[in-house]
Formats: structure tokens, sequence, C-alpha cells
């Protein structure tokens, strides 16, 4: 099994990130500019208040005939997303974004402080099948203890 770390897997290093008060077209433009799914909305301390995904624009802006323009991204991020430590491994991450249906997930160090984004698409195949494979071992025990 591969032991590599979200923080080592990651291959961009630096953020996507907006401001709170930027609309859903700055931060679309953004995220186009950048090749990325997500943009994240940190504090003045750099601390994660909220992710906005494509999920979100499809879901949150476009289904509802919202006008990104005037919409601020704010009202329409995912707030206090989940995040892991620098340390936790790719498998255990892998696992956890399959459980819960992410594909972002932000890296955040003691303090609080965000230093990267972790993709799925940051993961080796090998790691998505040894995560596969743990879930699958996950559940035979839950079935033998239950």
């Amino acid at each position: 099994m591969n032991d590599r770390t979200v923080y080592q897997s990651i291959s961009r290093k630096h953020l996507i990130t907006v401001a709170p008060d930027a609309s859903v077209f700055q931060a679309a433009c953004v995220m186009t500019r950048s090749q990325s799914g997500s943009v994240l909305i940190l504090d003045e301390e750099g601390g994660p208040i909220g992710i906005f995904t494509e999920r979100d624009l499809l879901t949150k802006v476009v289904a509802k005939s919202l006008d990104p323009a005037s919409t601020p991204v704010l009202a329409v991020m995912t707030r206090n997303p989940f995040t892991v430590p620098p340390e936790m491994s790719v498998c255990d991450a892998v696992q956890l974004m399959k459980e819960r249906r992410f594909r972002h997930l932000p890296i955040v160090a003691p303090g609080g402080k965000v230093v990267g984004m972790f993709s799925f698409r940051d993961a080796s195949p090998r790691e998505v099948i040894d995560a596969d494979d743990m879930a699958a071992h996950m559940d035979e025990v839950t079935d033998v203890l239950a």
C-alpha cells in the first residue's frame, strides 16, 4: 500500500482563492483560468470559510436561475468545508471523498491555515484501488461484527 500523504500528492501547491465579496461570475472566471473545479474562500488568517465548486455553480446558481454577476459567492458557497490534515494518507482521503461524495478537500495545517487543496485527480490509480480495497475490507469486518 502507498503511504503518500495528501500534501505530498498535490500537483498544485498554490491555492485558488477568491475574496468573500467576489461574485459567482468572478469565481467561475478564476476557476476557468486556473483549470480548477473549485475555489476556496478564506478568512483574513488564511483559514477556510467556504468552498465554491462546479457542483455549487450548477445546483445553487444555474438551476435556480440566479444571476452570476450579482450573486455573491458567499451566498452560495459550501460553508465550513470538511478539511484534512497534511499528513493524512491519500488512501484515507480517497476513501473519505468517496463516502462523502467530495471531489476536493482543503488541507489545513495545525493552526488552521490552508496549505493546499487535495483533488481526487491527485490520487494515483493504485491509491484509488487501495482505497476501494480498504473500504471493501471494512464492510466485511462490519458484517462479521454485526
